[in-house]
């Protein structure tokens, strides 16, 4: 039996062909449309018909017509075909082709559209985002819904481009602190990720804090209630007892530690373990560590769920108000520390992305410079240090989504989130399901439109992968803690106790990943203090 290939098997098969790479083919095309521009659209509806593919059809084009260096856009065609009075908006023909073939046809021309919209070219991306809207739709499948939140943030950056037309189709929107938090409790009940994530900090936390008598957890990212009241229930199981546990909860609405609070002390109470719950209402970028109240003797952790990438765009912002001479030395004296410590040459560290055939930016990858441009993020982890924490576990999306060009993150993004959403219907199978909408839109849709509508620091959701968070954790003084087997073996029964298929869990520098028919999604990484 044939397996349906996933959405990032779509976008890797898009990202891999290039079917639209011959200026002759495009050429002929052009010069027929112009002469003779009602027979063509009969031969090209004979010739769809009998592969069944527009891809397919542009495939065979290139083969006859032979190779050329010069690459062109799908959307050349479409415009092409748009001045025939033959063909008629929407096509016909494209509602007919396959969900695989349609796929392919969506992330050529997303691809193209932002190109279009990188460039400047405002003609040519709406044009793009018109064709795009006869084939995606928010109730579609899963390449439809991607497409459609996809447009949607590449039309939002456009219109950024117009600050006033901007601002007047937003000021009517209301962002309800509620809605935020329950979007949240659905992508941890739906998606495995967040448990998954719990499970394997709490097991950490466990085995760094045997036989300590009293602990202190800082969670940088507080909203879900469910981890901690995991880690008490196992804490009152230990063979010496429950220490006495101290958690400080960071969260930038009252509302949501408020909760907590109820949850926690309850449950505290029910299971008669000490225990003394410290509320922080600020955002992260915002935090003092002087509030956190560490006290001597006790034995300290800490939880970042989702939460240190956000740093980025404070830095993003504190370096556009930096002189270019002060950024340049502050760059080439961190560029020296992590040269010397990794003993990579800069050749080594500029690599070109063999998948997407991109030059790294200073932002992307390992680029050295891009740890370089990160004050904010250095001080605060160098903060974190002086604590001296007994353990600190990081877990983050495992994307580069903090690329300095539009394309790389458009890319990377196209990847990742096709993933996620490949993995949300597989768990929710019924499309028109509303909680699964909600999800899509309020979660992926708006950290799309963050990647690729928003610049400095508006730009929040600056993901890196883990190679990048092992760098940045061993320069500020940390050192690596091995994830045990405990917490894999814990975390491979939680996705079998609740029949989740195509998830796995694998092992990487003494970190886990968590995969998702073979692509890393997430990173769990688990630190100390190192003098």
């Amino acid at each position: 039996m044939r397996t349906k290939p996933t959405s990032c098997d779509v976008v890797a098969k898009a990202a891999m062909e290039e079917p639209f790479k011959t200026i002759a083919a495009f050429n002929s095309i052009s010069c027929t449309l112009q002469q003779n521009p009602i027979e063509l659209p009969l031969c090209f509806s004979f010739r769809v018909q009998g592969t069944g593919s527009l891809l397919l059809l542009m495939t065979r084009m290139v083969q006859e017509e032979g190779s050329s260096s010069v690459t062109s856009s799908p959307l050349q065609l479409f415009s092409w075909m748009s001045l025939s009075p033959g063909l008629g908006s929407p096509y016909p023909w494209l509602r007919e082709l396959k969900s695989e073939e349609r796929g392919l046809c969506l992330i050529q021309l997303l691809v193209a559209c932002a190109n279009h919209v990188a460039a400047g070219s405002i003609e040519n991306a709406n044009i793009g985002l018109e064709h795009i809207s006869h084939l995606a739709s928010p109730d579609g499948d899963t390449m439809q819904r991607i497409a459609a939140y996809f447009t949607e943030a590449l039309a939002d950056r456009m219109l950024k481009g117009w600050p006033g037309l901007h601002k007047a189709l937003n000021s009517t929107k209301i962002s309800s602190v509620n809605e935020e938090i329950l979007v949240q409790k659905l992508f941890f009940e739906l998606c495995p990720f967040l448990k998954l994530a719990y499970v394997i900090t709490n097991q950490a936390i466990v085995e760094a804090m045997e036989g300590e008598k009293m602990v202190h957890i800082i969670d940088l990212n507080s909203f879900e209630p469910a981890q901690w009241i995991n880690l008490l229930q196992t804490l009152r199981a230990r063979p010496e007892g429950p220490p006495h546990l101290r958690i400080t909860s960071i969260h930038e609405q009252k509302e949501v530690l408020e909760q907590m609070a109820l949850r926690l002390t309850d449950e505290a109470e029910k299971l008669d373990i000490p225990f003394q719950f410290n509320p922080i209402v600020c955002k992260l970028e915002n935090l003092d560590l002087e509030c956190l109240g560490v006290k001597t003797g006790e034995a300290l952790a800490v939880s970042s769920v989702l939460q240190l990438h956000t740093l980025l765009a404070t830095d993003d912002e504190m370096l556009s108000k930096n002189s270019p001479s002060a950024s340049k030395t502050q760059n080439s004296n961190h560029l020296q520390r992590v040269l010397q410590m990794k003993h990579r040459t800069l050749g080594e560290w500029l690599e070109k992305d063999p998948v997407h055939m991109l030059i790294p930016s200073p932002d992307s990858a390992l680029s050295p410079l891009s740890l370089a441009a990160s004050p904010k993020m250095g001080s605060f982890l160098n903060a974190l240090w002086s604590l001296s924490p007994k353990l600190v576990v990081v877990t983050e999306q495992e994307s580069n989504h903090n690329g300095h060009t539009l394309m790389e993150r458009v890319l990377e993004a196209l990847f990742f989130y096709g993933a996620m959403f490949d993995c949300l219907e597989s768990t929710v199978l019924s499309r028109a399901l509303i909680d699964r909408q909600k999800v899509e839109k309020m979660l992926f849709g708006e950290e799309i439109k963050n990647i690729i509508a928003c610049e400095g620091s508006e730009r929040k959701e600056r993901h890196e992968k883990l190679e990048k968070w092992i760098l940045r954790l061993e320069l500020a003084g940390f050192g690596r803690v091995p994830l045990s087997y405990n917490g894999m073996l814990q975390a491979t029964r939680l996705l079998q106790s609740y029949g989740y298929d195509g998830y796995k869990i694998k092992e990487e520098s003494g970190c886990l990943v968590i995969c998702w028919h073979g692509r890393p999604l997430y990173s769990v990484s688990a630190w100390r203090f190192r003098r």
